[in-house]
């Protein structure tokens, strides 16, 4: 049997939200809202895991694995598709 090419279209988790705030002491239905993430200057960017072509192949990367490290992001939709 033959082993399953990685490509670009392997899904990611995208966003990373931090779900620790949970109330289990309240006896109303909690309604979960996802939360939207924001980019503003001077802070930390938000968390989001992404398939990057790295090192010759497609793997799935999160932007904190590159805590304290430099990276550049290019968000071209079109240009590295397979078309």
């Amino acid at each position: 049997m033959t082993k399953p090419v990685d490509g670009c279209v392997k899904p990611s988790k995208g966003p990373i939200i931090d779900e620790t705030q949970t109330d289990l002491l309240s006896t109303q239905p909690v309604v979960k809202e996802k939360p939207k993430m924001t980019a503003r200057v001077g802070k930390p960017a938000p968390d989001f895991e992404l398939s990057a072509f790295q090192e010759g192949g497609f793997k799935n990367v999160r932007l904190s694995d590159f805590k304290g490290k430099w990276i550049v992001l290019c968000f071209y939709p079109g240009d590295f598709t397979f078309v």
